[in-house]
């Protein structure tokens, strides 16, 4: 009988193993990789690398390594997690919000409907 894990973990360790998931998916898109090209180098399919990236605790330990290894070859789990990686801060930077600025006369023509 086949068990998926998300049947038989408690909602804490789901939550970590989205959260894991989550990280190896912000320092790919962090270092301008694509997920594809992430998979490739890794040795995985790019249905792995998506489940990974959603959290999916069936993956493998060693599969998840193995994609951390293809981001930034030689950084640990814990280095991961701690997000001290300069292209994460980079990211940030430029996701933080911007003030808005008023749209010009012709951006105004442009969505007039």
């Amino acid at each position: 009988m086949k068990v998926t894990q998300s049947a038989v973990l408690d909602d804490a360790r789901e939550a970590e193993a989205r959260k894991l998931g989550a990280a190896l998916a912000r320092l790919r898109i962090a270092r301008g990789l694509k997920q594809e090209q992430t998979a490739l180098r890794a040795g995985l399919s790019r249905n792995t690398a998506y489940r990974l990236e959603k959290g999916d605790a069936g993956v493998a330990m060693g599969q998840v390594l193995r994609y951390l290894d293809a981001i930034v070859p030689g950084k640990t789990l814990l280095e991961l997690l701690s997000e001290t990686d300069p292209a994460l801060a980079a990211l940030g930077a430029k996701e933080q919000r911007r003030r808005a600025s008023a749209l010009s006369r012709r951006e105004l023509d442009e969505i007039d409907f």
